[in-house]
């Protein structure tokens, strides 16, 4: 029987995936739309860059509730999952953008020498307030 992850393991699964998180925003006519997007955690935040001015940015403007997922595994006795439902919040400022780009560089291990000293024109970050953590592990 699957067992949801306890906080630590759960914000602990999240900081060993980097890559791709998938975010699920709500389109105007009520459609959902999952999109891949880089991550970091931060505390009870979750950041993800993008290009300012998308669909998921749209979307997140008309309605902030979304919901993020990472998983893992191959078969059904290994499969693990994270789940967060929260609300978003767009940045476009680009002095909070470079600092968020300068945050995500540094946890995936870009050498300070090596961080970005400015933001890409055009670029945005979605913060995301968890508001509810799921979870499933079905190896525990």
């Amino acid at each position: 029987m699957p067992g949801p992850l306890d906080r630590d393991a759960f914000d602990d699964f999240l900081d060993d995936k980097p890559g791709w998180i998938v975010l699920s925003t709500i389109t105007p006519d009520g459609y959902p739309h999952s999109v891949p997007l880089g991550y970091f955690r931060d505390g009870d935040r979750v950041y993800c860059g993008c290009v300012d001015g998308t669909t998921k940015i749209r979307n997140i403007e008309q309605n902030p509730k979304v919901s993020l997922m990472v998983e893992s595994g191959s078969t059904m006795s290994d499969i693990k999952g994270a789940m967060i439902q929260g609300t978003a919040t767009v940045h476009r400022d680009e002095d909070t953008v470079l600092a968020l780009m300068r945050k995500g560089a540094s946890r995936r291990g870009v050498p300070d020498g090596d961080l970005p000293t400015a933001a890409r024109p055009g670029s945005a970050y979605i913060e995301v307030a968890v508001e509810r953590r799921i979870s499933w592990d079905y190896g525990s």
